[in-house]
């Protein structure tokens, strides 16, 4: 059986993982009796947490949203996930967010018994920031999308695309995905009737929430980050391509953002590539310079844009030969 303070960490994250338990199901997580939820129930509004009960055949407990920050009860694995997201974001590109984040990362690593500082330590010396010309988000942007998509709130605002074309949008939120240093949001657009990817910067810092929606099944079969991966990898472009790489997944995936292809292994030493480009001739290019055999499936006129590259590339190797 577990401990009290074991218990309340587990009472406390069965609470967060849904809105509404019953005693009895409490009772049978935790492996204890329902007199025992309710002691337990009393110690955590002891230390601030807001439980709302309800009496009856259909009541139970669940929990609210509080006046003040009640203190957090964290598993060694969560402090360590809290202190590594906290240094990233002080040096992240959330805007108006790095102070406060470094205010938070020391607050919680003085509080951090030895052995998590040491593990601590090891992660983040392993972990090697390189700067990248990425946009800042506005925090309170990202945190009110954040807070419709687990709230299941639509959301009105401007956006412009690539073009610098602004449009009113409405949609149903569905997620988050970060890729690259860029936050992308998945979401049902009522106008298109369609899933759309907005690039959160785009979003205009002014978003108007409205009536709660009843969540769809998401694209990709709820893999948010393939679809956001397809969207701007493939589908953003005039030129899109398949082709079939004789390397195996595992090793391309260290030279490809999943923002600029889309990779699925086909076997031990194959995969296919997804993309998408400007042009058929510039896709040859890259092609011919990837330093990979390759096979093309689609579109079969890259075929011939090829076949141009090489015999331009032939022509000038026969011409320096000539001249040596």
């Amino acid at each position: 059986m577990l401990g009290t303070s074991a218990r309340l960490l587990r009472l406390l994250t069965l609470l967060q993982a849904r809105r509404f338990w019953n005693a009895a199901a409490l009772a049978e997580r935790l492996d204890v009796t329902e007199r025992t939820v309710r002691r337990d129930i009393d110690r955590l509004r002891s230390l601030g947490y807001v439980i709302d009960a309800a009496a009856g055949v259909g009541g139970g407990y669940r929990l609210a949203a509080g006046g003040a920050l009640p203190p957090l009860l964290l598993a060694d694995d969560e402090a360590l996930a809290v202190a590594i997201g906290l240094r990233t974001a002080a040096g992240g590109r959330v805007a108006g967010i790095e102070e406060a984040a470094l205010r938070a990362l020391v607050k919680l690593e003085q509080l951090l018994p030895a052995r998590l500082r040491r593990r601590l330590a090891a992660l983040h010396a392993s972990i090697v920031p390189l700067g990248a010309d990425v946009p800042e988000v506005e925090a309170d942007t990202l945190a009110a999308i954040a807070s419709a998509c687990r709230d299941h709130v639509r959301l009105e605002f401007r956006y412009d695309d690539r073009q610098a074309r602004s449009s009113r949008r409405r949609v149903e939120p569905q997620g988050l995905v970060h890729a690259s240093g860029r936050w992308y949001l998945v979401a049902w657009d009522l106008e298109r009737d369609d899933w759309r990817t907005f690039r959160v910067d785009r979003i205009a810092p002014r978003i108007v929430t409205g009536a709660r929606f009843t969540p769809r099944d998401g694209p990709a079969g709820g893999d948010l980050g393939a679809y956001v991966s397809q969207s701007v990898s493939t589908s953003a472009y005039p030129v899109q391509a398949r082709v079939v790489l004789h390397a195996p997944r595992a090793v391309l995936a260290e030279r490809f953002s999943p923002l600029a292809a889309r990779l699925t292994p086909l076997d031990d030493e194959r995969c296919v590539l997804e993309a998408g480009g400007r042009s058929l001739h510039s896709f040859a290019v890259w092609l011919a310079f990837l330093d990979v055999d390759f096979d093309i499936e689609a579109p079969e006129e890259l075929n011939d844009h090829l076949r141009r590259v090489h015999e331009r590339i032939g022509r000038t190797l026969a011409r320096a030969a000539s001249r040596g």
